[in-house]
């Protein structure tokens, strides 16, 4: 188990799993290089060691390269990393067929029809390449969200060039849609899938596989021993004709099935129409591959007479119809002894019949397929066979005017003279290319690859039509054209011209308004701080310069406001004033003097004499005040404390000088908080 978010390969990471089979791991990956979910296909640690294991998972992904259709899912990258070999597939987003049954049963005829159709027109274009699924069943057919069909899981498919049988004794694939052949060992051929396919059918049409089984070996044994049981015996409102597609796909002998894809599309794709209402029920001339089988006789009293051959050994042999109808008469004549007899005189006359039918009165159906309508017209007559009805139809694999088949088929046993219908092909089914301009491009690339046709895009400026829109076509509307030899060229509008900005750092305002409009471009501006681009200069643009932009495109613009001015703070700084009651010799002689006045002695005056007051002058520096003003005086009789008010810039400090009666007694430089 890989782990979500591991990327394989550098490239593709992993975003969860999202399937485990027999031989590998399947995950839901990102591609990083094309931003696409894919699905990665890993092999098994368990198998990684196993050289048959490897061969066989390098071979699918060389089988399916090889193929590209719409219906088949597409390879996208196959390697090997530190020894885990992987497959890089297209992702499909929806559901398998068989949960897709499960989930919308009954299905309307006609949507399986539609189904199937897609189914056999991707097997067809397998097979084309020489390519043999040998593994179809619904659990490898996916149904995207759209319903469109993909094959996936060409993991046990064969190249018929591959003549070596390296699986002779191995019984590959799923053993509900198991050909006889297959479940027998023998080499899956193309009327092995084709076997599967009518299985399928049964499936969507029933809701169920006509086989179960207690083991994968009894089912298998019922594939190659029990008919079919027929669809309308479930649902008798299913046409015979599209039952017949079930009995024809699914007959035990493969020379009884359809001979190619094409043939079963043919006959699916008219099995609703009002003219084959009354057609009917296909009956194999060989359902019995050639088997030996036990046939019982009847004694008088209609016991079942078991002549060499144990209980066991007749339970495991089909009963054959005539046996049948022997057992259902002997019940009668226990109540009817003359209806025995009657029966009797019926079998006789009826060997007699066939006697005579064998002396060369029936003759085999030739193989007229691919001839001109006069040549297979006069090889029928050369066996003494009539022409019935000539339908036409359009074919991709037959020329105009060959035969594409005929009712009854190659290698049929008719009576002589009797008439054989051939179905005549009118040429390769053509598409008559419609008015594609105006509109959307994805619409019609997906409606036009679902019809066969290569589509090619190619991309033109335009000032009037939105992105993604059509503009012209180079093949006129109304031609009929073959989708698979078809190449339409669809011109899309990529929007109006694409411009290349200029680079337009430290234009004006008014120079980038004049830019934008002459060339057909629009401006925004905003503002902001810059210490590196002067002030009314552009500092920044978005798109970026040399971005490719439309014409009409805002380009947003960013203008220099200069340099931010650093923000301001306000705070208080306590300051402790000491008061000094010391006289300075000034103040003592003033003292003395007035002293002397008053009659006192000037000794007595001088010792007892003190300053009562302080004279206090403050300066003070911020954003708003200078050292060389004044910022307050006061006088202090005591020491005391006061609140310097400053108001600075963030990367600024302020300053004060306090004087006591003119002396400075306090001082900072760097005042900050």
């Amino acid at each position: 188990m890989m782990e979500t978010g591991y990327a394989v390969n550098g490239r593709y990471q992993i975003i969860r799993p999202i399937g485990e089979g027999g031989m590998a791991n399947v995950y839901l990956a990102q591609d990083l290089i094309l931003d696409r979910q894919v699905a990665v296909k890993v092999l098994r640690l368990d198998l990684r060691n196993d050289p048959n294991t490897v061969r066989r998972f390098k071979r699918e992904a060389l089988a399916t390269t090889e193929l590209n259709h719409p219906n088949i899912v597409s390879i996208y990258d196959v390697g090997e990393e530190n020894g885990m070999q992987y497959i890089v597939m297209e992702y499909v987003s929806g559901t398998d067929l068989k949960k897709y049954i499960v989930e919308h049963f009954p299905i309307p005829y006609q949507r399986v029809i539609d189904i199937m159709t897609q189914i056999l027109s991707a097997v067809e274009n397998a097979h084309a390449h020489s390519i043999i699924h040998r593994d179809l069943k619904p659990q490898n057919i996916l149904v995207d969200e759209a319903g469109n069909i993909k094959i996936s899981d060409f993991g046990i498919a064969i190249a018929l060039s591959e003549t070596a049988m390296t699986q002779t004794n191995t019984l590959l694939g799923s053993v509900h849609y198991l050909s006889p052949e297959q479940a027998r060992g023998s080499m899956a051929t193309r009327r092995s899938d084709i076997y599967s396919l009518g299985i399928i059918l049964y499936e969507m049409l029933t809701g169920m596989v006509p086989f179960e089984g207690e083991s994968a070996v009894s089912i298998a044994i019922k594939h190659f021993q029990d008919a079919v049981p027929p669809v309308r015996d479930y649902d008798p409102r299913i046409p015979q004709a599209l039952e017949n597609v079930v009995l024809k796909a699914t007959a035990k002998d493969p020379d009884e099935r359809y001979s190619d894809v094409g043939q079963m599309v043919i006959d699916l794709s008219t099995s609703l129409s009002a003219s084959r209402a009354h057609e009917p029920k296909f009956v194999p001339l060989q359902g019995d591959m050639g088997e030996t089988k036990v046939i019982p006789a009847l004694d008088p009293e209609g016991v079942t007479q078991q002549s060499n051959a144990s209980e066991a050994q007749l339970n495991d042999l089909d009963q054959p119809t005539a046996v049948q109808k022997n057992k259902h008469l002997s019940k009668k004549t226990k109540r009817k002894w003359w209806l025995f007899g009657i029966g009797i005189v019926v079998l006789v006359l009826f060997s007699i019949f066939v006697a005579y039918a064998m002396q060369g009165s029936e003759v085999t159906v030739p193989d007229v397929t691919d001839m001109t309508q006069e040549n297979a017209v006069s090889a029928l007559a050369a066996e003494k066979l009539k022409v019935g009805q000539i339908r036409k139809t359009t074919s991709n694999k037959y020329s105009k005017g060959h035969v594409i088949l005929s009712t009854p088929d190659k290698g049929m046993h008719v009576k002589s003279g009797s008439t054989v219908d051939l179905t005549v092909s009118t040429g390769r089914k053509k598409y008559q290319i419609k008015d594609y301009t105006d509109k959307v491009f994805t619409d019609i690339n997906k409606m036009l690859s679902k019809k066969g046709l290569t589509v090619v895009r190619r991309y033109q400026s335009s000032r009037s039509v939105e992105p993604g829109v059509i503009l012209s076509q180079n093949i006129a509307a109304g031609k009929k054209v073959v989708p698979s030899k078809t190449t339409i060229i669809l011109t899309v509008s990529s929007g109006k011209p694409n411009i290349t900005l200029e680079n337009l750092s430290n234009y004006t305002k008014q120079a980038v308004q004049e830019y934008v409009a002459n060339v057909g471009l629009t401006a925004s501006f905003s503002e902001d701080y810059s210490n590196t681009v002067d002030e009314g200069l552009v500092i920044s643009q978005s798109p970026g310069s040399g971005a490719a932009v439309q014409e009409g495109t805002n380009v947003n613009i960013v203008l220099s406001k200069g340099r931010k001015a650093p923000a301001t703070k306000h705070f208080t700084k306590s300051i402790s004033i000491p008061f000094d009651d010391t006289l300075t010799d000034a103040e003592s002689s003033l003292t003395t003097s007035s002293e002397s006045s008053d009659g006192s002695t000037s000794e007595s005056s001088s010792s007892i004499a003190t300053a009562t007051t302080n004279k206090i002058t403050i300066y003070l520096e911020d954003s708003t005040h200078s050292l060389s003003n004044v910022f307050r005086e006061m006088t202090i009789t005591a020491d005391t404390t006061i609140d310097l008010p400053f108001t600075v810039k963030a990367d600024q400090a302020g300053r004060y000088r306090i004087l006591r009666n003119g002396q400075e007694i306090l001082s900072d430089d760097y005042v900050t908080n």
